[in-house]
């Protein structure tokens, strides 16, 4: 799959993959100096990155599992979904779940971009759902008695 990607700053990298069977692909801060990120805050930063996720797909993001157990810092929305229309700047929102300020470095990988297909999809409303032995059973209701 070829992914179109257009540098918006000459300070911009490429995502890259940690190893040759890695899903996720790692983006960096584009950012010029230290940027500080105070306990259970958010600030939201650039990749320097717009991309062309192909049709059929999206781009889903997600945290790297080394920085938000070690740093504490994750995006703030768990995982962001970009849109193949979506052709803008890719910014990540980054949050501090920590009690300690943590900083981001210029180039510090920051988040992990996985790319999906997806199904687009009709919805149908009927009167009454097909019964499934589980039926209306919520949280926990498969678990232990």
């Amino acid at each position: 799959m070829e992914i179109k990607l257009k540098k918006l700053s000459e300070t911009a990298k490429v995502p890259t993959r940690g190893s040759e069977y890695a899903a996720g692909y790692d983006l960096y801060a584009d950012i010029e100096e230290k940027l500080e990120v105070k306990p259970h805050s958010t600030v939201k930063i650039g990749t320097g990155l717009a991309m062309s996720i192909p049709h059929g797909y999206f781009g889903a993001v997600f945290a790297r599992s080394g920085l938000a157990t070690k740093e504490s810092l994750r995006p703030a929305n768990c995982t962001a979904v970009i849109d193949s229309d979506y052709t803008g700047e890719w910014f990540i929102p980054l949050h501090n779940d920590s009690d300690e300020v943590r900083y981001v470095m210029p180039h510090d990988r920051i988040a992990q971009l996985v790319v999906m297909p997806f199904m687009p999809a009709e919805f149908e409303e009927v009167e009454e759902l097909d019964s499934t032995q589980r039926g209306a059973g919520g949280f926990g209701s498969t678990g232990k008695q």
